[in-house]
């Protein structure tokens, strides 16, 4: 920060909630499994805290049946005498604790399991789930999430309640674990997982592939699509590469070329890319809007036109793999963390690459907001707007406010900050005020409670004389 304010300024707490790993309903109650959200009570364990998954799936694309094992390594945050998963769909025929065989029951979408002795907190445990059905999506408020299937192949978007349709978990995105994934399909078909391809290895008929998730990464953000897809990538960015019908290959080469400079112009804005690699995958159907995993964004065949029609959409989920995956929500209310951060990428994106000026869009998205009902506070959305285009389009124009307000120097180090900061971490509406607070001797409380707090739409923010040269 340039300068050093004349008076401490106030720090801004704006009591939208604690991070659940701070949550008090995880202790006290032995064997509890009580949900660490109340915006998805029914999702989340308490109890342990997951570190490492190892999935081994098996899958038949003509009957779409799935055969499953899941090795889930946690540690016990207080005494179990139970504990819980959520699974959903699919039947658990065999668990073990450290391998030994343990009473377990599925009911609803829990699988239930009793430890043949309580598990001490502290205690490093391993337990393992075979498993098998046919995988189905989970009916939600915002339509059915998770294991899906195409015309010839699996699609998986498992934000926010999808994971549990294909395989058991801890489904709540502060609970941060890395992975190990294994798919075995017919060889006819291309596996593209979350992670980095260790090996490939095939048989008279089948293709084993494995991906390893070294960074910590909530449910929601693990991902497999099968499909018949020819590769591409992108010769001048190595780590970047894509799956494609073989249809759109040449089409997606224009509709995408330009992702390598958004790269780069992202990690100076944002700071180093949080990952391995980056993968694309372009689905042979066509999709309401790309769905976001960890190191990799799912498209359709309607985001590949030639003429780069889609391309803020895919400035938007480049975006996040800084603004949700990397840095994630301790609880679903601080989703505007994810969605307005993407969204004012998009923006961004267009002011350094020749388009419309952040300011333009910002204005552009204000008469969107005054016009649509003054009801709905995005730091605390509820649960049916979770996804509502509000939080989108006032969290992009709560940044642009914020912009004004510090000028862009203090701004963008403000952002590689907070992506340093809390890399590979999560986060909370809280944290980010505090820490904005620290780049200005000015008080914040004022915006942040206008666009966040606030039903109703500030008038549009001006710029701050001077600011750049605070």
């Amino acid at each position: 920060m340039a300068g050093q304010p004349l008076t401490p300024a106030p720090v801004v707490m704006l009591n939208v909630g604690m991070s659940a790993k701070a949550d008090p309903a995880r202790a006290g109650q032995p064997g509890a499994s009580t949900s660490l959200d109340p915006y998805l009570p029914n999702h989340g364990n308490g109890g342990y805290q997951v570190s490492h998954y190892d999935l081994e799936l098996t899958y038949r694309v003509g009957p779409g049946r799935l055969d499953g094992r899941a090795r889930i390594t946690a540690v016990a945050t207080q005494a179990l005498s139970r504990f819980s998963l959520d699974f959903a769909g699919l039947r658990s025929s065999k668990v073990t604790i450290n391998g030994k065989p343990v009473r377990h029951a599925q009911r609803g979408k829990k699988l239930h399991i009793t430890p043949n002795r309580a598990l001490p907190d502290g205690t490093r445990f391993t337990v393992e789930i075979r498993y098998v059905g046919s995988p189905a999506p989970i009916p939600s408020h915002w339509g059915e999430i998770g294991w899906d299937y195409l015309d010839d192949g699996v699609i998986v978007a498992s934000q926010p309640v999808g994971a549990p349709s294909w395989f058991p978990c801890n489904d709540h995105p502060s609970d941060k674990a890395t992975y190990g994934i294994s798919v075995a399909v017919a060889s006819s078909y291309q596996v593209v997982a979350t992670g980095v391809l260790e090996s490939k290895q095939s048989s008279a008929s089948m293709t084993t592939w494995e991906f390893r998730l070294s960074q910590p990464t909530p449910t929601y953000l693990v991902s497999v699509q099968i499909g018949r897809y020819t590769e591409s990538s992108f010769a001048t960015v190595p780590m970047m590469h894509a799956a494609v019908p073989a249809r759109l290959a040449a089409p997606f080469e224009h509709d995408f070329g330009r992702q390598p400079r958004m790269l780069v112009e992202f990690e100076r804005m944002f700071g180093p890319y949080p990952f391995e690699q980056y993968g694309v995958v372009v689905v042979d159907a066509e999709l309401d809007a790309p769905i976001e995993a960890q190191s990799l964004s799912v498209f359709g065949s309607n985001h590949v036109d030639g003429v780069r029609g889609s391309e803020r959409l895919v400035a938007h989920e480049l975006a996040h793999q800084w603004f949700g995956n990397s840095l994630t929500v301790a609880q679903w209310r601080h989703i505007w963390l994810n969605e307005g951060f993407a969204n004012y990428a998009e923006w961004l994106w267009s002011e350094v690459s020749g388009g419309e000026p952040a300011e333009f869009h910002a204005r552009r998205a204000w008469r969107q907001l005054s016009e649509l009902p003054q009801d709905l506070r995005i730091a605390d959305p509820g649960t049916r707007h979770l996804f509502d285009d509000r939080v989108y389009l006032r969290g992009a124009v709560t940044l642009h406010a914020l912009r004004l307000r510090l000028g862009d120097e203090q701004f963008f180090a403000l952002l590689r900050v907070w992506t340093s900061a809390h890399r590979h971490s999560t986060v909370t509406t809280d944290e980010f005020t505090t820490l904005a607070q620290r780049h200005t001797p000015w008080p914040l409380t004022e915006l942040f409670a206008g666009w966040l707090l606030s039903p109703i739409l500030p008038a549009f923010p001006r710029r701050t004389p001077g600011a750049d040269r605070e």
